[in-house]
């Protein structure tokens, strides 16, 4: 096992990295920017190291990075997610100056980042695919031309990209110009390249995907599936395990296919193979995260197992310790994520200082955070500041456990998105798990609450009363 690891990322995740490394007995190094010198991963790691320059650059140097842990005798690196997770050039890098690098081969990272390199091994290995251009399409008249054979509407995806970023949907042709360039710039823009490439687009489908845990030795296990589908702009929101929408056959048949995909994908660490199905049941390959996700949690608190722990464990060349048939469910998780924006106002992000902030707890409730009270949300980052995760017996159990623990949550001085996920516990669409990857566009509803400060209706309706008696 290892005996020092440094942790490449910040915020909340590298907390959690930090956790499982005391917790093997590691010792585990923190890198930040001079932003980040008063977070919380920053005193819980046993060394912390600035690296610049800047808030963002020093996270993404790859050399500097390896070098410090060459120079801190580090034994391996975890990425954590975003940053440098799904560069191929880092565990390129580990590797040449024997850093053990947690999470699976640069050739995998890279066969996986390609979507459209991905598809064809997928579709070789018998994975199902959406109906797509097996290429990047160069011209917005060959993307006309095929988006008339399949059909419209079609997505416009970045062949490097994932997370919403350099994708659009036409539903006609004259659409289809304006989503082909837009797409492209947004691809270059975030992944250097402005390869784009076509699916079918499926109307009001569910977010699948499954956990993948690979070993050196040829074994590889799912750990079951986690429903995906409450986005805004393709960025996940909410999180659930079991999907409501599986049933035993299914979440078999699924999770053999993604232990195949994993298999074609010879990958090894910790994955995700994520899958769109439609109203019919029917299922199709889109991506494989070659990274720990950032709803990992609603897995380990059904299954009981530590994906973390289990990362290092396997890049330390340890076998798996469980079979398929070991891996068991226990009950529902749900993750909310909980972000520093204003819902209001177009979910723009909020910065600055939290000035109040008091944490839900009790029975089932997990946090997974980054901040504090007097802490400073720095604006350089993803407005995600902590993610609140609940488990029940059952989906009714933890739903309201759930929204109680929203209630309880308080984060004054910037605006959060806490009442508006409260407004979907309360849903009846949402409880009754009727809710695809257009539930929050079709529900504009969720956005009527009353912040802290401002009077609720009962209370104004209280005030009107009064006043009305005493004729005022």
């Amino acid at each position: 096992m290892f005996k020092k690891v440094l942790v490449a990322n910040r915020g909340e995740i590298a907390s959690r990295v930090i956790r499982a490394c005391k917790e093997l007995d590691i010792s585990p190094v923190a890198i930040y920017s001079e932003e980040d010198a008063t977070s919380l991963y920053v005193k819980k790691a046993d060394e912390s190291y600035m690296v610049g320059p800047g808030p963002i650059q020093g996270y993404l140097n790859i050399h500097r990075i390896v070098d410090l842990a060459t120079k801190l005798g580090v034994d391996a690196i975890h990425p954590g997610y975003g940053f440098l997770s799904e560069n191929p050039r880092f565990p390129e890098l580990c590797e040449k100056k024997g850093i053990a690098f947690i999470g699976p081969t640069s050739r995998t990272i890279s066969d996986m980042g390609d979507k459209v390199k991905a598809r064809q091994m997928m579709k070789k290995a018998g994975v199902p695919v959406l109906p797509g251009t097996d290429h990047s399409v160069e011209s917005v008249e060959e993307a006309q031309g095929f988006a008339e054979k399949i059909g419209y509407p079609v997505m416009i995806k970045a062949s490097g990209g994932g997370g919403g970023r350099g994708l659009r949907v036409a539903r006609g042709k004259d659409d289809l110009v304006n989503s082909f360039y837009v797409a492209k710039k947004e691809s270059a823009a975030s992944f250097g390249v402005s390869d784009v490439f076509l699916e079918k687009y499926i109307e009001r489908p569910h977010h699948i995907e499954f956990q993948i845990l690979a070993d050196k030795h040829g074994n590889v296990v799912h750990l079951g599936e986690r429903d995906c589908s409450i986005q805004r702009r393709h960025q996940k929101v909410i999180e659930i395990t079991p999907s409501l929408i599986l049933d035993e056959r299914m979440r078999k048949e699924m999770g053999d296919v993604a232990v195949k995909a994993a298999r074609a994908a010879d990958y090894t660490n910790a994955g995700t193979v994520e899958f769109l199905m439609d109203e019919r049941g029917d299922y199709y390959f889109i991506e494989m995260n070659t990274r720990i996700q950032v709803e990992h949690p609603v897995t380990e608190e059904v299954t009981g197992i530590d994906l973390v722990k289990k990362q290092i464990e396997i890049a330390a060349g340890l076998p798996l310790s469980i079979t398929q048939e070991d891996v068991k469910f226990n009950g529902y998780a749900i993750e909310s994520r909980i972000c520093a924006e204003d819902p209001k106002n177009n979910f723009r992000p909020s910065f600055g200082r939290v000035t109040a902030y008091y944490s839900p707890g009790g029975i089932g409730v997990r946090i997974d955070g980054s901040i504090y009270k007097d802490f400073i949300i720095p604006s350089h980052y993803d407005s995600l500041v902590v993610k609140l995760v609940v488990k029940g017996s059952s989906w009714d159990e933890t739903v309201r456990r759930m929204h109680r623990s929203l209630d309880e949550f308080v984060v004054r001085g910037v605006k959060t998105n806490i009442l508006f996920l409260r407004n979907i516990m309360n849903d009846p669409d949402f409880r009754n798990g009727n809710f695809d990857t257009g539930y929050i566009d079709r529900k504009p509803e969720l956005l009527k609450y009353s912040e802290y400060g401002e009077p609720t209706d009962i209370v104004a309706a209280i005030a009107a009363a009064v006043a009305a008696h005493h004729g005022l």
